[in-house]
């Protein structure tokens, strides 16, 4: 899933060779259940590993996220909500061949232009790791709040200032800390118009 912060322009389409393994005209053709959701730009990214995401298949790369992480109960979610189902992010975080997967998936859906990746505490900063790994893009750690020692900052892996940076959430309800980060990370002067999640 590629969503955008509320009221900010999409990006251009461009060739970006130099942060995707493979031919930079490698398609991808994402299907329907597949992580990531669909890309408006098929040239984007390398072609997808061999056995995911196949609809008429035994698995889907999103099916192997739903068994690994969907959990049945009452649960309360960060909103206050309550609800009787629950996707727990650690379950596909710790499994590091899912996990792999999953942020080669991910790979396709970084806009052009974007400078870091700003991974949100907890789930995100993983995925913010393997992602800037991957892609070549430098990893910034987004705390909910700044922390009360040393250097008492919220982003946390360099000066922002000026950075385009690609927000990384790993499970998103209603956007709330999404939100609330976009408008730290713009305190920190940082230009932060796209958010990319998991669920």
């Amino acid at each position: 899933r590629h969503d955008l912060v509320p009221g900010t322009p999409s990006l251009p389409p461009g060739l970006r060779p130099d942060r995707r393994r493979g031919s930079p005209t490698a398609s991808l053709t994402p299907r329907a259940g597949d992580v990531g959701g669909a890309s408006s730009a098929p040239w984007r990214g390398s072609p997808a590993p061999s056995g995911l995401g196949v609809q008429n298949g035994p698995v889907t790369l999103a099916g192997r996220v739903y068994t690994a992480s969907h959990l049945t109960g009452t649960f309360v979610l960060r909103s206050g909500r309550r609800a009787d189902t629950y996707f727990d992010k650690y379950r596909f975080e710790s499994d590091p061949a899912l996990l792999a997967e999953i942020v080669e998936r991910l790979i396709a859906l970084v806009p052009l232009e974007t400078e870091g990746l700003a991974g949100l505490e907890l789930g995100g900063v993983p995925l913010a790791t393997m992602l800037s790994g991957a892609t070549g893009l430098p990893a910034y750690f987004v705390r909910k709040e700044p922390k009360k020692y040393g250097t008492e900052r919220v982003c946390e892996g360099g000066d922002v200032s000026g950075r385009r940076l690609l927000i990384i959430e790993d499970v998103v309800t209603t956007g709330g800390q999404i939100v609330l980060s976009t408008q730290d990370l713009r305190t920190e002067k940082a230009v932060v118009e796209h958010a990319l999640c998991v669920i």
